[in-house]
């Protein structure tokens, strides 16, 4: 029955990473270098960057988005490698294309869940169940650390390995001193290679781990210095001939790169700076999530003489870290997130301790109960906090609704050209969401791997026939993501679009119609009875560059607003009239271009980027 019930606990890693993936399938610009990179090695293969021929160098350009979307650093492609690599087989086998993103994700979420297991089996041994079962409803029941879990950021990339280096440092029962020192050594190469493939600011981690080995004489400094430069070796063997390959820049270090571009060069700030407290003041509530964990747990695990010893090991360095890391001013709670399981170890050690001598004392056993109280509240507010998260995709969502807009104006078989402006590609849309063009412009077969269906993997197989009857049935899509100023402003550039997908409908030239409004988080608001709920508004829309003519059809009541509505109006009635309304707010059209002609074919129009 225990193993049954500690499964159980151990279960809810995975399962709650998955639900987070479910209703939040959409990624955002943080996520698209990977996300991008993904597709490409999938769809396209890696053959043409061993080609010395001309046209092989072009369909590079032509077919990987980061030679043309470059970024202010390049980043390594080694997560992206290995997750394409990873995913290929099951992708294969699925045809939808939203249905292949889910699944890339699934792999890394799958590969994150599984770092945790092995930490949290580490938990167990060093520990017992009880510590482990606490550690899992702390990490299960946070927000950022689960819902990121699957997402291609960098950090989440490291995120794993960094986390079963960690588990090297846990208490090994019944192992030698040369056993331990060779887990400690483990957890200095695989730290130092992750910093070297994936993330720098990991240096900063190494400094107070390497201190406390030598300061506690638990190794020695040659041995120190033999580990770090072993990974430091894997590492640079790694990286540097795959992205030098995949960039077509010789010889490229891309964690180099950026370390210089952000550190030695000051770029960071660019995107923002945060007060040096901000790391202890606001990240670390946030990623800890349940305020007993740090308020609590944590203070009384150190105040108890048989968990002093544990937690100082898991916590000290790793504040140490937060607070060397505090001194560079762009801050973001990521570039942290990898400490999260080691200080809510500590945390468990505490938690296990009221609830192991929950019987003694009514203090305790009200401690006890406050415990349960905030896990069940921690995870009620973290899927509270999805509820919200998911509404922030209104890209993914707009491109979703061209899709089954557009054959209903176009004729079989026609191409159709869609313009996405930068805020669509910035909440959701990724290349894995775009439809495929016809067959004159799918990558030849050289660049395709073997055995790999072409772009298009939703087409069923079939005979010459079949498979001409179903091309005459569909559109085709060329995408174009323009951000330059100048052709924004160029009325002749927006003749060639039938469609697009913009923020503002007055930088869009022309005569425009628009066909629907997708909506995005904004805010809460408190009603309080008597107070009406403010309904938006549609009406026509001014095209300030055509002359007018735009028109709103958004449907604003149907869907997930429409869903809100009713759900506010039968609680507003239970309640009395208080309610916490979900503020939304338009941010993508829906723009068709009005007037045009329809039936356009696949031999007309072949001018557009995709």
């Amino acid at each position: 029955m225990r193993r049954l019930v500690d499964a159980s606990i151990a279960a809810l890693i995975p399962s709650v990473i998955f639900l987070h993936l479910i209703c939040a399938p959409y990624t955002k610009v943080e996520e698209s270098f990977n996300v991008q990179a993904t597709h490409d090695i999938l769809n396209y293969g890696v053959r043409d960057f061993f080609s010395l021929k001309e046209p092989g160098r072009v369909q590079l350009k032509d077919h990987y988005d980061h030679f043309t979307f470059t970024g202010p650093v390049p980043r390594t492609f080694v997560g992206a490698l290995a997750l394409a690599g990873v995913s290929w087989p099951f992708t294969r086998a699925i045809g939808d294309a939203v249905n292949q993103q889910a699944i890339v994700r699934a792999v890394l979420g799958l590969w994150n869940a599984a770092c945790l297991l092995y930490y949290r089996n580490g938990v167990a041994q060093a520990f017992g169940r009880n510590p482990a079962n606490w550690f899992v409803l702390f990490q299960a029941s946070g927000f950022h650390p689960m819902y990121y879990a699957s997402r291609t950021l960098p950090n989440f990339f490291a995120f794993g390995l960094v986390t079963i280096a960690f588990g090297k440092l846990l208490p090994a029962l019944k192992s030698s001193p040369a056993s331990q020192a060779t887990r400690r050594k483990t957890f200095l190469t695989l730290l130092t290679t992750t910093g070297v493939i994936f993330r720098s600011e990991l240096a900063l981690l190494l400094i107070p781990h390497t201190l406390q080995f030598l300061l506690r004489r638990e190794l020695s400094l040659s041995q120190a210095i033999s580990s770090g430069l072993l990974g430091l070796f894997i590492g640079i063997s790694l990286t540097v001939p795959i992205d030098s390959l995949l960039w077509q820049r010789f010889p490229l270090w891309p964690e180099l790169s950026a370390f210089r571009y952000n550190i030695l060069h000051s770029q960071s700030s660019n995107w923002g700076t945060s007060p040096w407290h901000f790391y202890l003041t606001s990240a670390l509530p946030r990623l800890l999530f349940n305020p007993l964990s740090y308020l609590l747990c944590i203070p009384l695990s150190f105040t108890q003489p048989a968990l002093r010893h544990a937690a100082a090991n898991l916590v000290v360095p790793n504040l140490a870290f937060v607070l060397l890391y505090s001194f560079q001013p762009h801050k973001e709670w990521r570039f942290i997130i990898y400490i999260i399981p080691p200080l809510l170890t500590a945390a468990a050690l505490g938690a296990n301790w009221i609830w192991a001598r929950r019987a003694k004392t009514f203090t305790n056993r009200l401690l006890a109960l406050a415990l349960i109280a905030s896990v069940l509240a921690s995870f009620a507010a973290s899927t509270l906090m999805l509820a919200l998260s998911r509404l922030n995709y209104p890209g993914a969502h707009a491109l979703n609704r061209l899709h089954a807009l557009a054959p209903a104006h176009h004729a079989p078989g026609a191409m159709v050209h869609v313009h996405m402006d930068t805020l669509s590609c910035m909440t959701g849309i990724t290349r894995f969401l775009q439809l495929p063009p016809p067959s004159p412009l799918l990558p030849p077969p050289s660049s395709i791997p073997p055995s790999s269906p072409p772009h298009d993997s939703a087409a069923p197989a079939g005979t010459p026939e079949e498979e001409e009857d179903a091309t005459a049935t569909k559109l085709f899509y060329i995408y174009d993501k323009s951000e330059n100023e100048t052709q924004l402003l160029d009325p002749l550039f927006w003749v060639r679009f039938d469609w697009a997908l913009a923020e503002s409908v007055e930088r869009v030239i022309g005569r425009w119609v628009v066909e629907e409004t997708v909506d995005a988080y904004a805010g809460l608001r408190v009603l309080r009875p008597g107070e009406a709920s403010e309904e938006s508004s549609s009406g026509d829309l001014e095209d300030k560059k055509g002359g007018g003519g735009a028109r709103e059809m958004a449907r604003r009541g149907e869907g997930v607003r429409g869903i809100m509505d009713k759900v506010e109006r039968y609680g507003r009635r239970a309640t009395g009239g208080w309610w916490v309304r979900v503020v939304m707010e338009p941010r993508i059209r829906v723009l068709r271009r009005e007037g045009e002609v329809v039936g356009m074919g696949m031999g007309m129009g072949m001018g557009g980027d995709w």
